[in-house]
């Protein structure tokens, strides 16, 4: 990929830009850039994020009018949304039935179905395919869309719409691309025939990104029923895609009770103490325990563990805190103790839409015999990451932890706690600390400047000037933290100096602690400038000895946690 610079004069641009510039969404860019080969190529950025050349992008949008007026697709969804307000989920699970519907028909069609002809097949297909509530301009101008690309782009670019829309809003309705991402990375190959199920499945965005190809067979749940509805149709028009989707609460209802899956993915509602626990007290989907009200992200873990055939794998999105939280503590202990915890990956800040917390992933495997129970869990840690950077980890990133070290009171399953322990160094730490504070002791003896007892009143109960005077006289100038002088008749570390002293500091300090200058009050002896420089270069030293002091005591602290910690666990040891 070649690599333009930006520049003012030569600015790059990310394909969501391209989208915005041209009232677009991220997946008809996409398609943009598959369909057309005179799309600008990559000027920069990576395989993953590439960046395209301003420039070079507006010349084609003004070469293909894109852009320039209102697109059917901006059109389409300004219909939906005048039509069904909020409930535009609605509205986009009703376009994605009438095309699959329109999509099944041509393909009967195509294998030798008798070919309807004229207006009244048309009139046909409307009456008998449409849903009351959508509008025809919606039908007409899904289908001229659809003729430009495809139905499955059509509905794929609504459906990423709506995800840019709940994402603006701060929620974690729809599942982001970043988790999108890492959960098809953790996943990999799936075979062919393989059963694929999610508990909770919203509009089918894991199912049908997860596992390419058409010989895998999809199944899911999902108690929204528009959302259902919405990935069943999409299903309907991904010509590779066997998917089922049955409507109703998984944990509750669950419509699968006879399903083992060969692969489980799960991005399940979070912090949801309504989850049923009263009524599944006995549900014998509790293998590990039963969970709390406030556990309701280990039910769901559960419950598509109970879904897993033997030799089958389970990847689940699941907040940070559920690797610690005390009410969880049984259950990861079972987790851990019968070997079914194989990873857990702690992804960048900012992976998931409304809020910058790390999540993880919660790999499990049921064993098909007791031999092939897990010994140990890999701990993963990429919260040193970008949100978009790669998520193939390096080796100070991984740990192999024996169960033995997870099973303690805690079981805390973080992966930092573990990865950047083991990967410490602590005896190159140690030296690199002791010789700092070292430097900064001895320096700390050299910097207290040499005093004599003084002589008479104290400096400001001699004649003195006040800081608001010099000021008007244009010798100071406020500045950020302190006032400094401009003057060669003032030195600014004499000012700054008696500025703290306490009579000034009295009158100067809020209730708060904070000290902010009172110009009217605040008072400097007058002396030469000879004597001011002595007085300057005193409370200089004064302010970097307490300046090093706080360093000290830091590093201090720090030093005496390290060697702790480090002749405790056996990475350090006293010399002889």
């Amino acid at each position: 990929m070649p690599k333009t610079p930006a520049t003012p004069a030569n600015p790059l641009v990310s394909g969501s830009e391209i989208a915005r510039i041209a009232g677009v969404t991220r997946a008809a860019v996409s398609n943009w850039r598959r369909r057309y080969d005179d799309f600008p190529a990559p000027a920069g950025g990576g395989g993953n994020s590439p960046l395209f050349d301003l420039a070079e992008v507006q010349a084609w949008l003004d070469k293909q009018r894109k852009g320039q007026d209102v697109t059917d697709e901006v059109q389409l969804w300004q219909v939906l949304r005048g039509t069904y307000g909020e409930d535009i989920l609605s509205g986009l699970a009703d376009i994605a039935e009438v095309l699959a519907a329109e999509r099944a028909e041509g393909v009967e069609r195509a294998e030798g179905a008798e070919r309807a002809e004229g207006a009244d097949a048309a009139e046909t297909v409307e009456e008998k395919d449409t849903p009351s509530a959508l509008p025809l301009q919606a039908v007409e101008l899904a289908r001229r869309m659809a003729a430009d690309s495809s139905p499955a782009d059509v509905v794929d670019g609504l459906v990423e719409r709506f995800k840019e829309s709940v994402r603006r809003a701060g929620s974690d309705q729809v599942t982001s691309p970043r988790v999108v991402r890492a959960v098809r990375h953790a996943v990999g190959d799936v075979s062919a025939g393989a059963a694929l199920f999610d508990p909770a499945c919203g509009v089918g965005t894991l199912l049908l990104a997860v596992g390419a190809g058409g010989q895998v067979r999809r199944y899911g749940q999902e108690v929204d029923p528009r959302s259902a509805r919405l990935a069943q149709g999409r299903a309907g028009l991904a010509q590779s895609a066997h998917l089922e989707v049955a409507e109703g609460d998984s944990l509750r209802s669950d419509r699968w009770p006879d399903l083992k899956a060969d692969l489980v993915v799960c991005d399940p509602p979070v912090s949801d103490s309504d989850w049923g626990r009263e009524e599944l007290l006995l549900d014998p989907r509790w293998e590990l325990g039963t969970p709390s009200r406030a556990e309701g992200e280990l039910a769901w873990l559960q419950h598509a563990y109970a879904h897993t055939a033997p030799g089958g794998r389970v990847i689940m999105v699941m907040p940070a805190s559920v690797a610690y939280r005390k009410a969880g503590r049984r259950i990861r202990a079972e987790l851990v103790r019968r070997g079914v915890l194989t990873q857990v990956t702690a992804l960048a800040p900012g992976t998931a839409a409304a809020h910058a917390l790390p999540v993880h992933l919660w790999h499990l495997r049921r064993p098909r015999t007791p031999d092939e129970s897990a010994g140990t869990v890999r701990m993963v840690d990429l919260t040193a990451n970008e949100a978009d950077g790669p998520l193939e980890p390096r080796p100070e990133q991984i740990r192999d932890v024996p169960q033995i070290d997870l099973l303690d009171d805690l079981v805390d399953l973080t992966p930092s706690r573990y990865v950047q322990e083991f990967h410490r160094d602590y005896a190159a730490e140690y030296e690199t600390l002791s010789r700092e504070l070292t430097e900064h002791v001895r320096r700390l003896s050299e910097l207290l400047p040499s005093l004599t007892a003084g002589e008479g009143p104290g400096a400001l109960d001699g004649p003195s000037v006040s800081v608001a005077d010099l000021m008007r006289a244009g010798l100071v100038e406020n500045a950020d933290p302190e006032p400094v002088s401009v003057s060669e008749q003032l030195d600014t570390d004499f000012l700054r100096g008696f500025l703290h002293s306490a009579a000034n500091s009295r009158r100067s300090t809020t209730a708060s602690g904070t000290f902010r200058l009172d110009g009217k009050g605040a008072r400097i002896p007058q002396m030469d400038i000879s004597a001011q420089r002595r007085y300057g270069a005193a409370f200089r030293a004064l302010r970097e000895f307490e300046e090093r002091a706080r360093r000290v005591a830091e590093l201090s602290r720090q030093i005496t946690a390290l060697a702790q910690d480090g002749l405790s666990n056996g990475a350090l040891t006293p010399d002889d």
